[in-house]
């Protein structure tokens, strides 16, 4: 890598970029692009023009905007499409968001269609060809030093929202045009190998976490002796059990409770994915997951073995065994074991997909949304039970199986995080000239980025 004379901070004028190279600008984005805030909604209205409109999740998850993807259908009238239409080179960026730090995510427009405009909660940001280059200025959203600008100018307390003057006042570093393309064909480069990479290891996430559904989905219906005998359970969703298992209805093992909250329990949640929490929320959690209650009365109280389900979420498994003494909310209902038994089996039952879906049949409501599995209708489920030291051995099982496989996620989690530092620390290297992309030398980069 060449040497190139930088400009410092204080001669860029924010702190923010640090230093850039000294034959570089810095400016203002309102010097170099043209912007707007669009206001265009979703709801289709008689006597507007149909259109394929960009969303805000369209953004968030994706780089790059083309009519090729499975965008939503609606109307928007004539001065609408006009004004929000969305050219080849524009930068969407997330203009509202309920996280402070998904303010300002960018994606390029890379191919256009007449029909194809911006929708709300969005912003476009059109290069000026004479001083901008598009692909460059998705880059430059990305660096670290002016996503941070438009981060703290964002203001809200559960909904953010960046103010339409900020993103021009925004300062970014402006190299000559073709330096800006090849710094942007060189990321493209680079990020492409990461992302590779990266979605390689998630897809080996999936794969392991259906090896490790599948394991327990084998362990809580099959058992642990694989040479058992399977006779037919009566049930369709059940299919064969092992010989020595016996058919309940829910109804039969447990009963609703429904005691009062008591001062000093830990709040509980119940997760689709985690059952119940084991531990209080706390104050962050809290204020994103519930609305707390000061009147612990209005809580349930739950103990150990209890049964918890949301009525909303069974249909996605949201059940869990309780470990520990606490509260839940009133809108969860509290199943108490009439008889010994393993209460994290019946959970590990309940959250197979053969079990989930049998759930969503005995749910009501409207759409999948509003579904509800009440107690009446739980309690008629019918579950294939094996003896009471057996439950024991198989939850273990799926225990050590569980481990083992969010072990090896960890490992792959851990990787992928410091793959997404690299990728962060590489665009803003180079979009700030800390890497000369016209001598560029991989391991070079790789130091900067440490």
């Amino acid at each position: 890598m060449s040497p190139v004379g930088h400009q410092s901070s204080e001669a860029t004028g924010t702190r923010w970029l640090g230093e850039v190279p000294s034959h570089w600008q810095v400016t203002r984005l309102k010097n170099a692009a043209d912007y707007r805030v669009s206001n265009v909604d979703k709801v289709p209205a008689e006597g507007e023009e149909p259109v394929r409109l960009c969303n805000y999740t369209d953004v968030y998850y994706r780089e790059h905007l083309h009519p090729d993807l499975d965008l939503m259908q609606t109307t928007a009238t004539a001065a609408e499409i006009r004004r929000f239409h969305l050219q080849v080179g524009d930068v969407v960026i997330t203009k509202d968001s309920e996280e402070w730090s998904d303010i300002a995510v960018p994606a390029l427009v890379t191919g256009s269609a007449p029909d194809l405009v911006c929708g709300y909660h969005l912003a476009i940001v059109r290069p000026r060809p004479n001083r901008l280059s598009g692909p460059f200025l998705l880059r430059v959203f990305q660096a670290a030093g002016v996503n941070t600008q438009l981060q703290v100018s964002a203001s809200g307390i559960t909904r953010y929202s960046l103010p339409k003057d900020a993103i021009g006042e925004a300062v970014i570093p402006l190299p000559p045009l073709e330096e800006q393309r090849a710094i942007a064909d060189f990321l493209d480069r680079e990020t492409a190998d990461i992302d590779s990479l990266v979605g390689k290891q998630n897809r080996l996430v999936d794969s392991l976490i259906d090896k490790r559904q599948a394991a327990i989905c084998q362990l809580v219906t099959r058992g642990l002796n694989p040479t058992a005998t399977l006779v037919p359970s009566g049930v369709e969703w059940l299919g064969e059990v092992p010989k020595l298992w016996e058919i309940y209805r829910i109804g039969s093992l447990f009963r609703e409770a429904s005691d009062v909250g008591e001062d000093g329990l830990p709040i509980l949640t119940v997760s689709i994915h985690d059952g119940v929490s084991d531990r209080q929320l706390d104050d962050e959690e809290r204020e994103r997951k519930v609305i707390r209650i000061e009147d612990t009365s209005k809580y349930k109280k739950v103990i150990p073995s209890d049964l918890v389900y949301n009525m909303m979420r069974a249909w996605q498994g949201g059940f869990g065994a309780v470990l520990v003494a606490g509260l839940v909310s009133p809108a969860y209902v509290v199943a108490r074991p009439r008889r010994p038994l393993v209460t994290k089996f019946i959970e590990l039952l309940l959250r197979t997909p053969a079990a989930i879906e049998e759930m969503r049949c005995h749910s009501y409501g409207v759409a999948d949304f509003r579904l509800r599995l009440y107690w009446d209708h739980f309690k008629t489920l019918r579950v294939a039970l094996p003896p009471l030291a057996e439950q024991h051995e198989i939850v273990e099982a799926a225990q050590r199986e569980t481990e083992s496989i969010d072990a090896l996620v960890k490992v792959i989690e851990v990787q992928n995080a410091k793959l997404g530092e690299y990728r962060s620390a590489l665009i803003s290297a180079a979009v700030t000239g800390q890497i000369d992309v016209r001598n560029y030398r991989p391991q070079e980069a790789a130091a900067l980025c440490q």
